[in-house]
């Protein structure tokens, strides 16, 4: 690990090379249109470089490439033992040129470096080198038959992948899709947030270098409303999978039904609730979790732990121990190793999280804590991390997904009713159970509808467990071998002896 220190991250942060353009069959090369955006640093406002502004015209060369070099057989027929060497070299190259991966997450969207670096880049490592290396371990399947017939169930890459994904984990929510679509011999095409786009213009680069042929992975910076909307919308897209909010995801199913009805795959948003029953096993440490769960990423986290139950009977004890542990998350400049709360992505985020809170104080919440903007001479975008007490779920701050570090704290009386409370969203994302007893423990997680339910802890788990939401939270899962579902076709050949 890095020994750099907050001054040593600011020169190279100012001697690094911001490439900007899109990233097609192997070369980076500027929008059809020539048209740019600026790249804002939400660490200080800087505005750090200027990116493809990618439309239409993009998407149809984008997708024509990634089509003639899927068609090609050079990656999607190519022995699964090589591509898993490519696979795997992919990922030690991705940790060769960890420090600048990481510098460029921090730069672009705020985060600090210490967790970017990490984090992120290693987690995001650890997805390629993982789905690489079950390449060899997924195997077909022949049917039980008549002995005059033989069934065979065979699994075949899909074609084109489209991806699109969020800007608050840019690199991890890349190879999290990145991982299984390469892996099962796909040509893909990132089209990364216009927030923070520009680790995953370095990233194809390296895939490069790993050996991924040209055309398997394109990138296209640029709107959602233009590039995002053309990519969807495409005749020739066969899977369209994405991370980012319910609004857009919603979007994005009409627009493949308008299309080619091509597969549609979301991870979309979440208001997770945190509950903490009476009998927890440690307090402290549900504290210590529970300001982690809403303060880490600045919120900025699809399963942030933004609904912190609490049964009646502890809650005069319990709230103290959440608002001390909570004081340990400071915003600070994210280039500091020191730094554990950076910067918001951008202003329009900032103003929006600042709103929500404006909205519970004006529903009658009770603020106990922070509720402002932070580091305003910093020239960036900084919130407080922030707790409301006395809330209920009418609330628009316990039902909205606000994305910055806000917690909405809740009591109830019993095991069924935090269940109810906890239940009573449109989301299904994520929840989180704190107590000793087991069956209290299974009969809860049992009737959560959640996607990822944790036990005394919050957000565990790794690679080989799927991820993934129920009802307005999405559909499918990354991670775990469940993954190669959404990136796969199934067929079954029937052959008479």
């Amino acid at each position: 690990m890095t020994t750099l220190t907050r001054a040593g991250w600011e020169q190279r942060a100012q001697s690094l090379v911001i490439e900007g353009r899109a990233f097609i069959h192997g070369e980076y090369t500027a929008a059809v249109s020539g048209a740019t955006f600026d790249c804002i640093s939400p660490v200080d406002g800087r505005v750090l470089g200027q990116i493809a502004s990618c439309d239409a015209a993009d998407a149809e060369q984008a997708v024509q490439d990634a089509r003639s070099t899927f068609d090609s057989g050079v990656w999607s027929r190519m022995a699964p033992t090589a591509r898993k060497a490519i696979m795997i070299r992919f990922a030690s190259l991705m940790q060769v040129h960890a420090e600048e991966l990481a510098l460029l997450e921090t730069l672009d969207m705020g985060k600090p470096i210490g967790f970017a670096l990490s984090i992120d880049v290693p987690s995001a490592a650890k997805a390629i080198r993982w789905n690489g290396e079950a390449i060899d371990k997924i195997y077909d399947e022949v049917a039980t038959t008549p002995h005059d017939q033989l069934g065979l169930v065979t699994r075949e890459p899909i074609g084109v992948v489209v991806a699109i994904v969020p800007w608050n984990f840019p690199l991890l929510m890349s190879c999290w899709k990145l991982g299984p679509a390469l892996a099962s011999g796909n040509s893909v095409i990132l089209k990364p947030s216009e927030k923070s786009p520009l680790s995953a213009i370095r990233l194809a680069r390296i895939a490069l270098e790993a050996g991924i042929p040209p055309g398997v992975f394109n990138v296209l910076p640029g709107f959602g409303h233009t590039v995002g909307k053309a990519l969807a919308l495409h005749m020739d897209v066969d899977t369209l999978v994405f991370t980012g909010s319910t609004k857009i995801a919603k979007q994005l199913m009409i627009y493949a039904g308008e299309s080619n009805m091509k597969r549609v795959w979301l991870e979309a948003g979440g208001k997770s609730p945190n509950i903490v029953f009476a009998d927890a096993p440690d307090l402290q440490a549900a504290a210590e979790s529970a300001a982690a769960a809403i303060a880490f990423n600045q919120g900025e986290v699809c399963t942030a732990g933004s609904r912190l139950l609490v049964e009646r009977s502890i809650k005069e004890q319990f709230l103290p121990l959440v608002i001390e542990a909570l004081k340990t998350w400071k915003p600070g400049n994210p280039l500091d190793p020191a730094t554990n709360v950076g910067a918001v992505v951008d202003t329009q985020q900032m103003n929006s999280v600042l709103a929500y809170i404006e909205a519970g104080q004006a529903d009658g919440a009770k603020l106990v804590v922070g509720g402002k903007q932070a580091l305003q001479e910093s020239g960036g975008s900084y919130i407080e991390p922030t707790i409301f007490d006395g809330v209920n779920n009418a609330m628009k701050i316990a039902r909205e997904e606000i994305f910055g570090p806000v917690l909405s704290v809740l009591t109830f009386d019993t095991a069924q009713e935090a269940i109810q409370i906890a239940n009573d969203t449109p989301y299904g994302l994520a929840a989180a159970i704190w107590t000793s007893n087991l069956s209290k423990a299974h009969l809860t997680a049992k009737a959560l509808r959640a996607g990822s339910v944790w036990v005394n802890q919050y957000d565990g788990g790794d690679m080989t467990a799927p991820f993934g939401g129920f009802k307005q939270s999405g559909n499918g899962r990354d991670k775990s071998l469940h993954a190669f579902d959404k990136y796969t076709e199934l067929k079954a050949t029937w052959i008479k002896l």
